[in-house]
């Protein structure tokens, strides 16, 4: 009996002290992390088809980097376009779907941008092409107005309107 009762008892204590800190260790520090793994591997294997079918139905268009767009298909077009006509241009590039890469020349006092672009379609470049041209050519035309200038004309129509007389009185009543 006795020696049932110390077996007992130190099967207890083996069990406290040793096995279940061991055991909590080793959930701790080699299955938790290997789970966690595994199932970033299932994501990433499993999202695969997903971003590869994705990219085949809605591919990359718009602005890019020079590497991305020599990577696709065609051969590339270059215009020259100054600081002023960037953001028409990409306004334009974007309304019909053409891809480009913008490129500083650091060389020049004034910076030119050197914009490489490709489209499937000759007529989308050509649109492109065509609407931007017209656009600078308006602008050289009439001139960019002034926001500040507008402004001043704004302010002119708004003193020039008459105010209405305020009155202020005060009646005391009994």
């Amino acid at each position: 009996m006795i020696n049932e009762d110390l077996s007992k008892e130190s099967i207890g204590e083996f069990k406290k002290e040793i096995a279940k800190p061991a055991i909590r260790f080793v959930y701790k520090s080699i299955i938790i992390p290997s789970e966690k793994m595994l199932v970033n591997i299932l994501k990433k294997v499993a999202g695969f088809p997903v971003n590869a079918i994705k990219n085949k139905i809605h591919p990359e268009h718009g602005e890019m980097s020079v590497k991305q767009l020599i990577r696709k298909d065609q051969g590339a077009q270059s215009v020259d376009i100054d600081d002023l006509g960037l953001g028409d241009f990409r306004r334009i590039a974007n309304k019909y779907g053409v891809d480009f890469a913008i490129v500083k020349s650091t060389e020049l006092d004034p910076p030119k941008y050197s914009v490489f672009f490709k489209a499937r379609d000759a007529d989308a470049i050509t649109a492109v092409v065509n609407e931007y041209t017209a656009k600078q050519l308006k602008i050289q035309k009439e001139g960019r107005a002034s926001i500040l200038d507008k402004l001043r004309k704004f302010k002119d129509i708004v003193a020039s309107i008459p105010k209405k007389a305020v009155e202020k009185r005060k009646d005391l009543e009994l």
